[in-house]
Parts: C-alpha cells; structure tokens; sequence
C-alpha cells in the first residue's frame, strides 16, 4: 500500500524542520564550547595559539549534538548527519558575514566547514543505526 501525498509531505516538512532545528542547535552547542573555551584562554588554562584548533572541536561537537538530535527527528542517519554540518556552516557564514567587514574562506572557513560536516556525519553513522533486524531462529522438530 502506497503512501499518501499529504503523508510524504508531512514528513517532509518534519524533517526540514528537524535538519534546521538541528542546525541552531548545533549553533548552540558550539557558542557554549566557544563561551568555555574563552574563559580557559582568558584564565590561563589554555594558551591562545589553540583558538583555531578549538573553533574547529567546536564546530565538531555541535555537528554531533545537532545531528543526534535531527537524526531522532527524521530518520535519514548519514545525509540527515551531513545536512545539519551544512546547516551549521551556513548559520555561521551569516553571522560572520553580518559582524565582520570581511569573509574569507581561506581565513579557516574550510575548517569549519569540514568540522561542522565531520561532526554531523558521525552523528548520522552513530545515531541512525537501528541495525538489522534480528532472524527468528527456527527449532527443529
């Protein structure tokens, strides 16, 4: 039996909304590390030559927590992981465009880019996997 029209529109809509929610959560999480990551540089802890490297784990983990959460909404694991890495690089290409004179991808936008997708890629591999379903074992009579 076929699925109706309005039902694969709905979940449709469900999971673009479900990638974009995923996606300002993802921002969320990496504003969060960002926020604790300046208070250790600030405070000593940590030297200010990681500021690249910890924008990237950043970009890393609110890949990760954004896609787990999408992946739960809609299902699609991998391209479901990958599109909420997107979504994310994109939401921080805006804000950069809107607060800083310049934008340059060479400036280590391809880093935060290919963090935001690594991040939303394992979420995808590790959350979407139900595994296959387990074979009935049969008795012999």
């Amino acid at each position: 039996m076929r699925k109706k029209e309005e039902d694969q529109s709905a979940r449709l809509i469900r999971c673009g909304l479900g990638i974009l929610l995923g996606g300002v959560l993802a921002l969320a999480i990496c504003c969060l590390f960002l926020l604790g990551a300046s208070v250790a540089i600030s405070s000593g802890l940590a030297g200010e030559e990681l500021i690249y490297q910890l924008t990237i784990v950043g970009c890393v983990l609110g890949g990760f927590g954004g896609g787990l959460f999408a992946v739960r909404q809609c299902g699609g694991a991998l391209l479901t992981g990958l599109a909420v890495g997107a979504v994310l690089f994109l939401l921080l290409l805006t804000i950069g465009a809107l607060f800083f004179e310049t934008m340059e991808l060479q400036a280590g936008g391809i880093g935060l880019l290919c963090g935001g997708l690594c991040g939303g890629a394992a979420a995808g591999l590790l959350g979407g996997g139900k595994g296959k379903p387990a074979r009935k074992k049969h008795r012999k009579r």
